[in-house]
C-alpha cells in the first residue's frame, strides 16, 4: 500500500532548451510518484504551450519505462511565455488559460523540468493565480541560481571536452590554432571546465572581458617556446573588453535616458509617443526602423568565433580555423552522472509533493537534495565568479584568460 499523501494529482513538463537527462528527470519523479505515493502523473506537452493549449497525456509506467538513457523529452518542449503567447498573430496573456486548463484535471501541483526562464514562468504562474508549482533545474549551462549544478551540465561538458581532445590532434598536425566556440550566452561554467578539462590554451569567457592584444601575445610567445599548435576555448557570449565597455555606456545612457524623461501631462499617455503625438519622436523611432532594417538585408553579422579567429590569424601570422559545436552540446544520451544527478532530483520531487511542500525549487547542496523557495532563485543568474578555484586553477597551469 502506498504511503499516504498529501498531493493526488500532478501535472509534468518540460520547458526551455532541450538536453540530456530530461527523460531521466521525468522517469524518476513519474515513478517515485505513482509508485511509492500512489499519485496521478499527467503529461503536458511541448511545455507551457501544451499546457495553454491543453494537450496532455496521462504517463503510466509502460510510457516512462525504458527512458533512462534516452536523450531528448517524450513531453516535448518550447521557450514561449505564458504571459507574452503569440496566439493568432496577435501577443496575449494565457495565464488565466494555463491555470484553468490545471484545474480541469485536478491537478494540485504543475512540476517544471527547465532553466532559468521555465522558473521565472512557474513563479508567474504561482503569483497570478495562486496554482502550486515545483520546478527541478535543469541546464547545460549550469547558470541556474541555488543549486550547486543543473542536470544536463555533466553530460555536456563531456561532450566539450571529448571535441577539445579530437582538435588537438588535427591542430597538432598542421601546426595551426583552433578556435573552438562552445554554448553560454551569459556564463562560462561549460566553457571554462570544459577548457581546463581538455587542455585549451586559451579559455575566453563572458564573465572575463579579454584585451585581443594580450591572447595575440599569449599565443605568439608559445610559439616562440616551441609550441606550434594552440587551442581558444570561447563561450559564444564572451565580449572583448572594447564591448564590453560599450556595452556598460550603452546600459548607463538608456538609464540616464529613461530618467530624464518628463512626467505625462495631465491626460497624456506616459512613455508612448505616438499616443502623446511627439511627431519627432515618431520620425526618429521610424527612421531608426528603416534602418535597421536596411542594414538587416545588406549585412551579414559575422558570428564572434569567426571574427575572433580572423583577428588573432591577423595578429599572429598563424593559420587559424573555427569550431561551433553548438546544439551538439544538447543531445545524445545522458552521462552516468546526470542520470543519477536526475534520479536522485526526480525522487526528491516525488517525496517533496508527497508532504505538501509546494512552490519551491529542488536544489542540490553538496551531497542533499532539498526544497529551495522558488521566489528566493527565480530571476538570478548563476555567473563564475571571478575568485573561483577553477579561475585560480587555470591561472595557475599557465592557461590565458585574455585579460592580462
Amino acid at each position: 500500500m502506498a504511503p499516504k499523501s498529501k498531493t493526488h494529482c500532478i501535472g509534468l513538463l518540460t520547458s526551455g532548451g532541450d538536453c540530456p537527462g530530461l527523460n531521466a528527470a521525468i522517469r524518476a519523479v513519474a515513478k517515485a510518484a505513482m509508485r511509492e505515493y500512489g499519485m496521478k502523473v499527467i503529461g503536458f506537452l511541448d511545455g507551457f504551450r501544451g499546457l495553454v493549449e491543453n494537450r496532455a497525456v496521462v504517463l503510466e509506467t509502460p510510457l516512462v519505462s525504458g527512458i533512462l538513457t534516452h536523450g531528448g523529452t517524450i513531453l516535448g518542449t518550447s521557450r514561449v511565455k505564458i504571459h507574452k503567447m503569440v496566439m493568432g498573430g496577435r501577443e496575449l496573456n494565457m495565464t488565466a488559460v494555463a491555470a484553468e486548463n490545471l484545474r480541469r484535471h485536478q491537478v494540485d501541483c504543475l512540476v517544471c523540468l527547465g532553466g532559468g526562464g521555465t522558473l521565472q514562468n512557474a513563479l508567474r504562474l504561482h503569483a497570478a493565480t495562486g496554482v502550486n508549482v515545483m520546478t527541478v533545474p535543469k541546464t547545460i549551462d549550469n547558470d541556474v541560481f541555488g543549486t550547486d549544478t543543473s542536470f544536463g551540465f555533466d553530460t555536456a561538458l563531456a561532450i566539450a571536452t571529448e571535441a577539445i581532445d579530437r582538435l588537438h590532434t588535427t591542430a597538432t598536425s598542421h601546426h595551426r590554432m583552433i578556435v573552438c566556440e562552445i554554448m553560454g550566452h551569459n556564463t562560462g561554467w561549460l566553457t571554462l571546465g570544459a577548457g581546463i578539462a581538455g587542455g585549451a590554451d586559451v579559455i575566453l569567457i563572458p564573465e572575463i572581458p579579454y584585451r585581443l592584444e594580450a591572447v595575440a601575445d599569449n599565443l605568439i610567445e608559445r610559439r616562440r617556446s616551441g609550441s606550434r599548435f594552440s587551442i581558444i576555448a570561447v563561450a559564444e557570449g564572451a565580449r572583448s573588453d572594447i564591448e564590453a565597455r560599450a556595452l556598460a555606456r550603452e546600459a548607463q545612457s538608456g538609464k540616464k535616458r529613461k530618467g530624464q524623461q518628463k512626467p505625462p501631462r495631465d491626460g497624456e499617455p506616459a512613455g508612448d509617443p505616438a499616443r502623446a503625438g511627439d511627431i519627432p519622436a515618431i520620425e526618429s523611432i521610424v527612421k531608426r526602423r528603416i534602418n535597421d532594417q536596411i542594414l538587416s538585408y545588406h549585412t551579414v553579422r559575422e558570428p564572434m568565433s569567426s571574427r575572433l579567429a580572423r583577428q588573432l590569424q591577423q595578429l599572429t601570422g598563424t593559420e587559424a580555423r573555427v569550431t561551433t559545436l553548438g546544439h551538439v552540446l544538447r543531445g545524445g544520451s545522458p552521462t552516468p552522472t546526470d542520470r543519477l544527478l536526475c534520479s536522485r532530483l526526480g525522487a526528491k520531487a516525488a517525496e517533496l509533493l508527497a508532504a505538501g511542500e509546494y512552490n519551491v525549487m529542488v536544489a542540490v547542496r553538496g551531497e542533499e537534495c532539498l526544497a529551495v523557495p522558488l521566489k528566493e532563485v527565480a530571476g538570478i543568474r548563476k555567473t563564475v565568479p571571478l575568485d573561483h578555484p577553477l579561475i585560480r586553477t587555470a591561472r595557475l597551469i599557465g592557461t590565458c584568460l585574455g585579460d592580462r
